[in-house]
């Protein structure tokens, strides 16, 4: 069992500008972007309120991940993640299906990763804002945070499923928060 620990936070489009800017002055690792369809999964033992089977497709590749957040007041979240790439996600989704397991959430996201300070920053655009998570051990988690001056930035506590849920649209049985364009 894998645990993942990260802390998000909210800010404007300006504020994410200069988080870019930061970054480079900082010499961080610059991974690239990428563009996200994320499914999430309701049904069978799943508990929605912590658990989440989330089928994540990305240009060439596919992630099913299961989730499940511990309970905690702290900023910095930790989570059982668990994660295996899939060959053919159509196929993924009709087993599911078989095992009682439907699709309920859709959210896309546009997302540029980076490395610095022995953390993972991403930078995430979704249809309702944007957002940036630096995930890591406690340690690097705040010296990232200090290294790019996020101490006073706005937390988020949502997940991005949370926030799809409040921001998105729905359509049929399905929730979405998709681009427009």
């Amino acid at each position: 069992m894998a645990i993942e620990i990260e802390k998000k936070y909210r800010l404007t489009e300006l504020e994410i500008g200069r988080l870019n800017d930061r970054l480079r002055e900082l010499a961080a690792v610059d991974q690239g972007d990428e563009f996200e369809e994320n499914i999430l999964f309701f049904g069978g033992a799943l508990d929605p309120a912590r658990t989440v089977l989330r089928l994540r497709k990305l240009k060439g590749r596919a992630l099913l991940t299961y989730k499940e957040r511990f309970p905690s007041d702290s900023a910095i979240k930790h989570q059982r993640e668990d994660e295996s790439l899939v060959d053919d996600p159509d196929a993924l989704v009709e087993i599911l299906g078989a095992l009682g397991f439907r699709p309920a959430l859709v959210y896309e996201k546009r997302r540029r990763t980076w490395h610095v300070s022995g953390a993972e920053v991403v930078l995430d655009e979704l249809p309702f804002g944007w957002y940036a998570e630096i995930e890591g051990d406690e340690a690097s988690i705040i010296a990232a945070e200090t290294a790019l001056d996020l101490q006073d930035a706005e937390v988020e506590h949502l997940t991005y499923p949370e926030l799809t849920k409040q921001h998105g649209r729905q359509v049929g049985d399905l929730v979405e928060a998709r681009f427009t364009v």
